[in-house]
C-alpha cells in the first residue's frame, strides 16, 4: 500500500520556524511532484509549495521568501522549512504527491495532515 507520512507540525510563536517532513512509502517507481497544501478554518485548501522531478519548485505568493521546499536524501521525501511564521500561516498542512507511478498504475496521494499553529 502506498501512502504519505507527515511529521513536524506544532505550536510556534510569530516569527518562529518549523520544518515539516513527508515521506512516500510503498512500492513506488516514480513521482512527478511532491508538495504541501494547507487549509485554514473556513478557507479552501491552497497550494503552499511543490517540488518537481526536474527540481523546479512553485510557491504561493504569500510564502515566497519565507518557506523553502526541498527533497530529502531518502527517495521520495520532501521537506518544508517555514521561517518567519505569521499568524495567518495557521492551518492544517497536507502533504501531496501527484503522478505517482506504482505497479498497478498511476495515483495521487494525500497525507492525513499536520496542524501548524502560530500564536503568541
Amino acid at each position: 500500500q502506498v501512502q504519505l507520512e507527515e511529521s513536524g507540525g506544532g505550536l510556534v510563536q510569530p516569527g518562529g520556524s518549523l520544518r515539516l517532513s513527508c515521506a512516500a512509502s510503498g512500492n513506488i517507481f516514480d513521482i512527478d511532484a511532491m508538495g504541501w497544501f494547507r487549509q485554514a478554518p473556513g478557507k479552501e485548501r491552497e497550494l503552499v509549495a511543490d517540488f518537481h522531478r526536474d527540481a523546479s519548485t512553485n510557491y504561493a505568493d504569500s510564502v515566497k521568501g519565507r518557506f523553502t521546499i526541498s527533497n530529502g536524501d531518502a527517495r521520495h521525501t520532501v521537506y518544508l522549512q517555514m521561517n518567519s511564521l505569521k499568524l495567518e500561516d495557521t492551518a492544517v498542512y497536507y502533504c501531496h504527491a501527484r503522478g505517482v507511478v506504482t505497479a498497478t498504475g498511476h495515483a495521487e496521494l494525500w497525507g492525513q495532515g499536520t496542524l501548524v499553529t502560530v500564536s503568541s
